[in-house]
């Protein structure tokens, strides 16, 4: 799944994207590593979170730009993706919870099931809800055409992908497939920052890749500075995602030295690459 567009440009585009002053999508950092994010309708000033782990911070930040929190978002169940919604059902009475139904009721505070291509309503704003299970057997993005953007979680990280927790390594190409297959230009919101040390791996399998050493020198320049590396876009990722890569001649010769018979079955590609990146 090799994207368009050249080498030369990739990191230029990627400083422009994460500096990118968006009054539509807020970045509100939780924990060591995540990052959660509201989700504006300029129009109504309703907002949504996707991920919240940290109430506290959360609310600070829709108080801060004056906002009304209506929606919670989560992608999957895991403690540092829900931890705060509790916090957040009792501090405004109403507001709507919604939690993947495959999840089987672990998302705190649940007010509302959703499934795979129902349709999350902040405001104006539409969001289209993709099953995209492994890390979790529930794990969902969230895509809002009208931003162009989707909220991806644990799944697809800037050059990586999420531990293949609960479901199986073709469970997760199909998942990564689904995100693949967006608009290049969709910008990718994912819940962690991992980017620099993901860039780090990749660069193991593909050390040639130009448009991936590019990528790399800028995210360790950008968080040096003491910024965020998100949002990344898919047609980026086709360029520098391992996961999204599985075709690649370099990669695969890079794990065929690894093991002489690995063969060219894609899932086989993934997993073996996954495995590595689990023990890096």
């Amino acid at each position: 799944m090799i994207g368009t567009g050249t080498s030369e440009n990739i990191a230029g585009r990627a400083g422009a994207l994460a500096q990118e002053a968006s009054m539509a999508i807020i970045a509100v950092p939780q924990l060591s590593d995540n990052y959660a994010y509201l989700v504006v309708d300029d129009a109504s000033k309703e907002c949504g979170v996707v991920d919240c782990s940290e109430a506290d911070k959360v609310l600070t930040e829709v108080k801060r730009q004056g906002l009304k929190l209506v929606a919670v978002l989560p992608t999957h169940w895991h403690f540092d993706h829900v931890g705060g919604n509790e916090d957040l059902a009792r501090a405004i009475p109403g507001l709507r919870v919604y939690g993947a139904r495959a999840e089987g009721g672990r998302i705190p505070a649940q007010t509302d099931e959703i499934d795979d291509g129902a349709t999350v309503a902040v405001g104006s704003l539409k969001g289209r809800v993709i099953g995209i299970p492994a890390h979790t057997n529930g794990h969902v993005a969230y895509h809002f055409p009208q931003l162009d953007a989707v909220f991806t979680g644990d799944t697809l990280f800037i050059a990586g992908c999420g531990r293949v927790f609960e479901g199986k390594a073709n469970t997760m190409v199909e998942s990564l497939a689904k995100l693949a297959a967006l608009p290049d230009s969709t910008k990718v919101y994912c819940g962690h920052e991992y980017t620099a040390k993901n860039l780090q791996f990749a660069l193991t399998l593909e050390p040639h890749n130009a448009a991936l050493k590019a990528k790399h020198e800028w995210a360790v320049k950008t968080r040096a500075a003491g910024n965020f590396t998100v949002p990344s876009t898919i047609g980026d990722e086709k360029q520098i995602n391992p996961f999204l890569r599985t075709d690649s001649a370099e990669l695969r010769a890079s794990l065929k030295k690894i093991d002489p018979s690995i063969g060219s079955d894609p899932v086989v590609i993934f997993a073996t690459t996954r495995a590595l990146k689990d023990k890096f």
